[in-house]
């Protein structure tokens, strides 16, 4: 069992170093300005390049997601106390 729990805290020791590494790559303002360039109705682009900028959109989002835990996937821990 050791051997496990040895092998299980190294992997959460990479996977921590990888999340830490997307993290700083700025996927965020990457994001942002995508969809700042797309929303510009000053800015005009041929279809092969909305489909750039889609596929580079999804690319970041999909990198942000390795560290940004989705709220679907989160277990909820603890009593919610909802009061109307």
């Amino acid at each position: 069992m050791s051997n496990n729990s040895a092998a299980q805290r190294n992997r959460k020791l990479r996977q921590d170093a990888l999340r830490e590494q997307l993290s700083q790559q700025k996927h965020e303002e990457q994001v942002i300005g995508i969809i700042e360039d797309l929303t510009n109705s000053e800015l005009e682009f041929d279809s092969l390049m909305i489909r750039r900028k889609e596929i580079a959109l999804n690319a970041h989002l999909k990198l942000m997601a390795k560290y940004i835990p989705d709220l679907k996937s989160q277990e909820l821990t603890g009593a919610m106390a909802v009061t109307w």
